[in-house]
């Protein structure tokens, strides 16, 4: 059964429920995709190719085979589609980079406690915060933590048992004040947990109660006269308002919202996303995500919510975008404010994602602004080296091939701008030359080049280059005089030996500098030219090694030999073949004898 027709023949069963399916090639996996009909969705590929764009038909066009899940309900296609997403990476689907694990602060499940970072999270009984796009913010909180509280830092076990027998001495932290020395029983569990629970509320976002410990403590030891205890009271409550004046977003009233923009071009677009507790950024991302198949901008954020709120963990039942969207998560509500503190930080959120826009399109402008400097400069120093009347903005070389005198090809590659433009490039099979006569070949494809070109009325090279020595260099310019092009066109040969630059009638070649950027380029000509030849020339040759040997085969004629050619193009996949599956394709006698000739059964 053809492929086209098993593909139709897939999409007849297909079920009009919910659910996700899979687009396969041969090697696997190329597409996951979700629908609320997934027979419908599968179908609209296919059935309305005049609106797809070329992406798209592509991916059609590779598709060998169809599988689908059904689930119950649409929310469910969504996670299904985002999970499979992440297992297989399918090269057509958006993927986002999920290699990396982000930090989390932990509070470690012990006696006494430490905070520490890490990115392994354990199911141990530990209180993880987290985790960070940013391991700078998470060490400004650390930071902060350490100096408004006294934690361990040691990785003693301080078991009741083991501090009472006095295992364990108090270290360097304690005496310069950054520990209270739990392990000599220097300060009791309960109050070492009051700081626990006060950070932990710090770390959920929640400052206020942090902060009104430390007021008490602040007017209780005033009125003690207690003037120095106060005063370090009162930095610790300057350092929770600094820190609270640089989180703070527009109102403390917000209270455990995700916050999504977008804005894209053609081909990328610029993501944002905030998570804000207690009025405070907690958790701030930026990324760039390259469209796979032209995505609208709802299909990209939807996808990008899902994954971003499970790596970060979110929890809110509430998201705030700049487009309108369907999400269908279970109880999570999607939000487009027109006013307000929630519009404020909906437009914090978007000039992030236009920076990052901005960055990126600058910065992609300046890259090639600076290629196209090179490639003028490049192409001024090869004007310069070769004599030249104009600047060379299209070059054309010219190779050569053939093995002891069989199957002589030719190429010609084209350069523009100094790079390669390979919908330029041309292969020739000789026609009008018998033998080994390279000289000859070369007059035949540069006159049957450039008389197409004129006959066409299409652009002609500045400069054109013959990968040989003076032989082939003169049939070249024999070939532009008899087409009227002599003087119209520049004309070199190079020589592979010793790199020499000969021009047409001159007995002394020339000779560019070895580390000059017009020879490397020269040379970027001649051995591209030689690769597309030399490629060329072995595919034909191993054609026609196979023609020979199947028609060497008592019983298989030269029509059977060229159509199994056609459709598996080597021996060796011949070889692989069932007796029965090449009988499908040349009748059970011929398969039989061909058959039997590769596996040698007498």
């Amino acid at each position: 059964m053809a492929a086209n027709e098993k593909i139709k023949e897939k999409i007849s069963h297909l079920p009009h429920k919910p659910g996700i399916y899979k687009f396969f090639d041969e090697n696997g996996i190329i597409y996951v995709g979700k629908a609320v009909d997934i027979r419908k969705r599968v179908s609209s590929y296919f059935n309305r190719s005049a609106q797809h764009n070329k992406k798209t038909l592509k991916l059609i066009s590779q598709i060998q085979d169809i599988e689908f899940t059904i689930v119950d309900t649409e929310a469910d296609a969504f996670l299904l589609e985002n999970n499979l997403i992440k297992q297989y990476q399918p090269k057509y689907n958006i993927l986002l980079k999920d290699g990396k694990t982000y930090p989390y602060i932990c509070i470690v499940n012990e006696r006494f406690p430490r905070i520490i970072s890490t990115r392994n999270k354990i199911n141990d009984g530990s209180r993880y915060f987290g985790p960070y796009a940013s391991v700078t913010t998470m060490n400004v909180v650390l930071d902060l933590i350490r100096t408004l509280y006294p934690i361990r830092t040691c990785t003693y076990n301080l078991s009741p048992e083991n501090v009472d027998a006095g295992k364990f001495k108090v270290c360097l932290e304690y005496h310069i004040g950054n520990c209270k020395g739990p392990c000599e029983n220097l300060i009791d569990e309960t109050t070492y947990n009051q700081n626990i629970t006060q950070i932990r509320s710090i770390l959920s976002g929640n400052l206020s109660v942090a902060k009104n410990y430390f007021k008490e403590r602040m007017a209780a030891a005033a009125e003690e006269y207690q003037f120095e205890v106060a005063h370090q009271y009162k930095q610790k409550l300057d350092l929770l308002d600094d820190f609270q004046a640089k989180s703070t977003v527009v109102s403390n009233t917000l209270s455990n919202i995700d916050v999504f923009t977008i804005t894209s071009n053609d081909k990328c677009s610029f993501i944002n996303y905030l998570k804000v507790m207690n009025g405070s950024i907690i958790l701030t991302q930026s990324l760039e995500v390259q469209k796979k198949l032209d995505e609208t901008d709802e299909e990209l954020l939807a996808t990008v919510i899902v994954q971003l709120r499970h790596e970060f963990e979110s929890t809110s039942r509430e998201v705030i975008t700049n487009i309108e969207l369907q999400l269908p998560l279970d109880n999570v509500t999607v939000t487009y404010p027109q006013i307000g503190d929630k519009r404020k930080l909906l437009n914090l959120s978007l000039k992030n994602a236009m920076y990052l826009r901005k960055e990126r399109e600058g910065r992609q402008e300046k890259n090639k602004d600076l290629s196209e400097q090179r490639e003028i400069r490049v192409l001024e120093t090869l004007k310069k080296d070769l004599r030249l009347t104009e600047l060379p903005r299209q070059i054309e070389c010219f190779d050569n091939s053939n093995f002891q005198g069989d199957n002589p090809v030719a190429s010609m590659v084209c350069f523009k701008n100094g790079k390669p433009s390979k919908k330029d490039y041309r292969h020739f099979n000789i026609k009008t030359v018998v033998g080994p006569n390279d000289f000859e070949s070369m007059y035949e494809i540069v006159t049957r080049r450039y008389k197409r070109l004129l006959e066409e009325k299409q652009p002609l090279p500045q400069l054109v280059i013959i990968d040989g020595g003076k032989g082939q260099l003169s049939f070249a310019v024999k070939a532009l005089k008899d087409l009227d092009l002599w003087g119209k066109i520049a004309i070199v040969g190079i020589a592979k030996r010793l790199e020499e630059i000969f021009y047409p009638g001159d007995t002394l070649p020339l000779y560019i500098d070895k580390k000059s950027e017009s020879l490397k380029l020269i040379q970027r000509l001649r051995n591209e030219a030689h690769r597309f030849a030399i490629t060329f020339h072995r595919s034909k040759r191993d054609a026609g090694t196979l023609k020979t040997e199947l028609t060497e085969v008592k019983g298989i004629g030269l029509s059977t030999a060229e159509s199994l050619l056609a459709k598996f193009r080597s021996v060796k996949k011949l070889r692989e073949l069932s007796q029965d599956e090449l009988a499908q394709e040349i009748g059970q006698r011929k398969a039989s004898i061909l058959y039997n000739y590769f596996h040698n059964v007498a």
